[in-house]
């Protein structure tokens, strides 16, 4: 519930009271588990940005360990994001509305998890697994960033796909199309990589 009202009113637009009345309990219940606004607020960050963590790695980890396993990891933390677009909206209001303090929460929880997994992808790229030509970082950037954004996004913008009540729901849409996109950019087409592996 606080997920949902941080991520449509913001955090200044939202009080104990409406979370307290939202989940059913007296303000002075909420209080006893959580000491503020800004303790809840750090909690529920957390839970978004951990599960991100776990995930994360797994997900260009398993790019080293081929297609299938990168679509199936891939579409976890997809799945973690479309089953509550709240948690996609409240890390784009959060980027927007505390940016300084969200910085420093990507740099504690996202950041050394990037460093990692960008040298997993460079690995792939000497073995002839993956494509030369990307930049690791910014692969992880613009992935990143679209995955969040595309959830966030999609109610507002569906209109933007004509026919979309005709060939599915928006959001299966895009996802499909994201995974598409983030595969297609990483792994080197199969005929390539075979004609690699013999030039090795």
């Amino acid at each position: 519930m606080a997920t949902r009202l941080f991520a449509s009113r913001g955090f200044e637009g939202t009080s104990l009271g409406d979370i307290a009345e939202e989940v059913g309990v007296r303000k002075p219940s909420l209080l006893y588990h959580f000491e503020s606004k800004e303790a809840l607020r750090q909690a529920v960050l957390d839970h978004v940005l951990a599960r991100w963590t776990e995930t994360l790695p797994r997900i260009l980890l398993a790019a080293t360990a081929g297609e299938d396993q990168f679509d199936a990891v891939t579409r976890e933390i997809v799945d973690f994001l479309v089953e509550d677009p709240d948690r996609a909206r409240l890390i784009v209001r959060e980027a927007l509305d505390r940016p300084d303090d969200f910085r420093e929460q990507l740099a504690r929880h996202v950041q050394p998890v990037v460093v990692n997994v960008a040298g997993y992808v460079r690995r792939g790229q000497q073995h002839g697994e993956l494509r030369a030509e990307v930049d690791p970082e910014a692969y992880l950037f613009h992935t990143t960033v679209l995955l969040v954004c595309g959830v966030a996004f999609t109610d507002s913008f569906s209109e933007l796909m004509p026919g979309h009540r005709r060939h599915g729901a928006p959001r299966q849409r895009l996802t499909r199309e994201l995974l598409r996109m983030a595969k297609s950019s990483l792994f080197l087409p199969a005929k390539s990589r075979v004609s690699r592996g013999k030039d090795r």
